[in-house]
C-alpha cells in the first residue's frame, strides 16, 4: 500500500494496516536498514512509573532516606547545598 508524506511530515496510515494491529493511539518509531518500522505501543501511566522505578535500581533505603529528606523543613534542606 502507498501512503504519502505530507508536507509537515505526516503519514495517514490505511485503515486496514491499523486494524490488523489493534487500535493502538501510539507507536514507537524506530528506522532499521534504511525502513521506517512502527511498533503499537499500549501506554500505562502505572507501568511506565514501575518501568522508571525499576531503571533506577532504587533500594528500599533510597526511599526512606528520600522521605526523611523531604519531610525535613525547607532551611534545613537548603543547608546542604552549600
Amino acid at each position: 500500500m502507498l501512503a504519502k508524506m505530507t508536507s509537515k511530515n505526516q503519514l495517514t496510515l490505511p485503515k486496514s494496516v491499523t486494524a490488523a494491529v489493534g487500535s493502538a493511539e501510539y507507536f514507537d518509531v524506530e528506522t532499521r536498514n534504511g525502513q521506517i518500522v512502527l511498533t503499537p505501543v499500549r501506554i500505562q501511566r502505572g507501568d511506565a512509573v514501575r518501568a522508571k522505578l525499576a531503571e533506577l535500581d532504587l533500594s528500599e533505603q533510597d526511599i526512606a532516606d528520600a522521605v526523611v529528606w523531604a519531610r525535613k523543613s525547607p532551611a534545613t534542606k537548603n543547608s546542604r547545598k552549600k
